[in-house]
């Protein structure tokens, strides 16, 4: 994530609208909108890194004013049409002209429901040891991205303590790309006071998973 996609720790843009409702959909077609995107999840070449990536193309416009799950569905639907399941002429005409095509999406609701349901982990065997150790203090690297990161804006360049390694997982950046990497993934602790300079006098922390390559030592 980066430019106006990475909203993390930033003010300026309103209240979050619906918070603490407990309502997880507001509208009839956000649930369309949601099993949707969980069926084509299916796709042998989705994943959850790609999708993210595809989102944070939005133009910034669209992407400030356009509700979750609209930009759910625009992402969705330039995806699709990437796939070659459907055509940009399909969506204008809202005609289908559909073909089957090999690896399919689940086609049923029973078999949406499956997937979802289905165990997924993105742990992977890494034959290196982590570089850093629980106790050990680090810092997020400003370096950014021109594609899709985890590193949030918020936390390059500021200094953290390690509290866990959890072996290795695949790294966002390169399964965005549709490449298989894996990386050692650690949580980092950050004080408040060290990400914003108002937080001064606070207590709190924040917590982040952050994966080797976004981390140096101080």
């Amino acid at each position: 994530m980066g430019g106006v996609h990475d909203l993390g720790g930033q003010e300026g843009y309103g209240p979050i609208q619906n918070r603490g409702d407990a309502q997880a959909f507001h509208a009839e077609w956000e649930t369309r909108a949601f099993g949707m995107a969980q069926a084509s999840a299916g796709d042998s070449d989705w994943s959850i890194d790609w999708f993210r990536h595809c989102r944070e193309l939005i133009a910034p416009a669209d992407y400030l004013t356009r509700s979750y799950f609209d930009q759910w569905m625009l992402t969705l639907a330039a995806q699709l049409i990437d796939s070659g399941y459907i055509t940009l002429a399909e969506l204008k005409s809202g005609v289908p002209a559909f073909m089957p095509k090999p690896g399919n999406p689940p086609a049923t609701a029973e078999e949406a429901r499956a997937f979802v349901k289905s165990v997924r982990s993105y742990a992977a065997e890494i034959g290196s040891s982590p570089l850093f150790a629980p106790g050990e203090i680090v810092r997020g690297k400003v370096s950014g991205s021109s594609g899709h990161t985890r590193l949030p804006g918020y936390v390059r360049g500021r200094k953290g303590t390690v509290v866990a390694c959890h072996g290795g997982h695949l790294l966002p950046d390169a399964s965005a790309r549709g490449e298989q990497k894996a990386e050692h993934l650690y949580t980092v602790r950050f004080a408040a006071s060290e990400l914003w300079p108002e937080a001064v006098d606070r207590v709190d922390h924040v917590f982040v998973d952050l994966w080797q390559s976004y981390l140096e030592g101080v």
